[in-house]
């Protein structure tokens, strides 16, 4: 059985999901929560999954060279904070 989803309606002749729903659901003899419940298990179903997203790879390779990236920024300001107190350590020559 092939249902259009709320959304569908929505567009066209209502303007928003729920007055949808109210429409649809006496006309099929049903209370307007379920057939709101329907619908949005309907969508939840079919979403796309997260592993089927085409970006996925460069998610996580971006991922990774954000961690290489804050790493080196630990190292860096370490070091920073290091020669900063060698500096101030030292003896004033004239």
């Amino acid at each position: 059985m092939n249902v259009q989803p709320a959304w569908f309606w929505r567009k066209k002749n209502h303007p928003s999901r729920w007055s949808a729903v109210m429409m649809i659901a006496p006309k099929l003899d049903i209370h307007p929560d379920t057939l709101s419940k329907w619908t949005r298990l309907h969508e939840r179903a079919n979403a796309p999954a997260v592993s089927e997203l085409p970006d996925r790879e460069k998610i996580r390779q971006l991922e990774r060279e954000n961690c290489a990236l804050r790493q080196a920024n630990e190292i860096l300001r370490k070091a920073s904070a290091y020669f900063a107190q060698a500096e101030l350590d030292r003896r004033f020559r004239p």
